[in-house]
């Protein structure tokens, strides 16, 4: 062993008891324990929301627990910040880049370190510096190239190099492969491996099997905020885990199913959509819904969901593929266009894209008619306000909106009827088309059951239903069909009568592929 590689630091042992946080009246964490060892890859398994990340930014420094503790080799410590967690040994390579694009790989792996040198320091001297570490853990990275010119798997590595100048023993990745292709995938891998023979431990975010069952020493899954299960690589296959990532096989659906259809009302041919950051979110997707029937997209957030569902409202481009809507080609309309077309959208953020907090109720139901020109509520270029606010009241009792004040402020109400002032928008005007992201999402008992009872008679109405949820009870609740999406593609596809949870399950976390 070389020098260097002697003087590579080793990791402490770790622990988290009873951690608990909350944001609000969301109780993200809730009496969560977790430990990571020396020279072990510790897998944090579960879908997006489930707590993952939360957890580990307390470890990092970026959020202090409401409640429990956490020790480092026996000895109880506080992280109040990221710098004192780097002082620990600690670092955390985020989802999302936080590096500076303008600079190069070494001024950003030296960025906000403070330096032994003097202010004479080269950079030559810095760069010679960086390129050591690179050297020492065969990674192999220019230091004078712009980061900026990198791309994604090359930015991640010098994340991880940036950690490893500061002499991390324990790293944490949040979704290291988000953005990686499969030979990046496992070049990663590589370099965790290499990292644990070092002796550092390392916690890695997923929500993807393969990852798991490829690298992992041991594997802790958590849902809803609570950890269902804790393994080591013994203990642990795909059915173990799937059963605690999704729980028990679900009872038998109370509710009419029907296999009588009537024709194709929304088709989707070989769709593609880009992500935030120009990743293909959606790769050649088909999907086709006949009318009359509701089609429940299942799958691990992330894994195209939010961009199929903006791309078929309008709110994000279409690169590649075809969309049809009762035979007529719709595949790049505007909202407004797509509305006239028939199309109903209710987003999975209600206050980014349906609902104006600013606005009364009566404005907020009317929107879509005074786009319009409905010169039941507009004439010659002025609001009707009588005639809205008689038209939002019935509207308003017909959807049990509480209170039914017309002139009340939106952002008052609360989010489940904030939920029905959208459905009442959305459709009241008989759509041939409904959109339906996580309709159901933070809302009680009560306005849930509400909200499906509205998507039933939606598609007893003759309309064609897309149903996006996280919550595999609703889909079985509501759906005719569940498809999968995983990966931007659908990878399994079922009648909702009869379906088998464990095949949904192991189809949303990629271990059909």
């Amino acid at each position: 062993m070389s020098p260097a590689q002697a003087s590579a630091p080793i990791a402490s042992a770790i622990e988290m008891r009873g951690i608990t946080r909350r944001f609000g009246s969301l109780v993200a964490n809730d009496s969560v324990d977790f430990e990571l060892k020396p020279g072990e890859i510790h897998a944090l398994l579960g879908e997006n929301g489930a707590g993952k990340t939360t957890l580990l930014r307390m470890l990092s420094g970026y959020l202090q627990p409401d409640s429990g503790s956490i020790s480092i080799d026996g000895a109880p410590v506080d992280i109040p910040d990221p710098a004192t967690a780097l002082g620990l040994g600690i670092g955390m390579v985020h989802q999302h880049s936080v590096l500076v694009p303008e600079l190069t790989v070494a001024e950003n792996i030296v960025l906000g370190r403070q330096p032994s040198w003097t202010a004479r320091y080269s950079r030559k001297e810095i760069a010679q510096a960086v390129a050591e570490v690179c050297e020492e853990y065969g990674v192999e990275l220019d230091p004078n190239a712009r980061l900026g010119t990198l791309s994604a798997d090359r930015v991640q590595q010098v994340e991880i190099v940036r950690l490893l100048h500061r002499r991390v023993g324990t790293v944490i990745l949040d979704e290291p492969t988000a953005i990686l292709g499969r030979a990046y995938v496992d070049q990663l891998f590589e370099t965790l491996a290499e990292l644990r023979e070092r002796g550092h431990s390392v916690a890695i975010i997923t929500h993807k099997m393969r990852e798991v069952m490829a690298i992992a020493d041991r594997v802790t899954v958590m849902r809803g905020g609570k950890v269902t299960a804790s393994l080591s690589r013994e203990e642990f296959d795909e059915e173990r885990l799937t059963h605690a990532l999704v729980g028990s096989p679900l009872p038998a659906v109370k509710r009419a199913f029907t296999t009588s259809f009537g024709p194709t009302v929304l088709d989707v041919r070989q769709l593609e959509v880009a992500g935030d950051r120009a990743e293909k979110s959606v790769d050649k997707l088909d999907l086709s819904i006949r009318a009359g029937e509701i089609l429940g997209i299942a799958g691990v957030e992330g894994n195209g969901q939010r961009e199929l569902v903006e791309a078929l409202s309008g709110v994000r481009p279409i690169e590649g593929g075809t969309v049809e809507i009762e035979g007529r080609t719709r595949t790049r309309l505007t909202p407004s266009a797509l509305d006239r077309a028939g199309v109903a959208v209710i987003s999975e953020d209600r206050l980014r894209w349906d609902v104006i907090g600013d606005l009364t109720l009566a404005e907020n139901l009317m929107l879509t008619r005074v786009s319009e020109g409905d010169p039941t509520v507009t004439r010659m270029g002025f609001l009707r306000r009588k005639e809205m606010t008689r038209l939002a009241q019935d509207q308003l009792n017909a959807y049990d909106v509480r209170p039914g004040d017309p002139t009340m402020r939106a952002g008052n109400l609360s989010g489940g009827n904030q939920q029905k002032l959208v459905l009442a928008r959305e459709t009241d005007r008989s759509p041939r088309v409904v959109i339906a992201a996580h309709p159901s999402r933070g809302l009680d008992i009560a306005a849930t059951g509400f909200v499906h009872k509205k998507l039933l008679a939606l598609r007893d109405a003759g309309a064609a239903i897309l149903l996006v949820s996280a919550d595999l009870d609703e889909l079985l609740a509501v759906s005719d069909r569940v498809a999968v999406i995983y990966r931007g593609r659908i990878a399994y596809e079922c009648d909702a009568d009869g379906a088998d949870t464990v095949l949904i399950g192991r189809a949303m976390i990629g271990a059909l592929e």
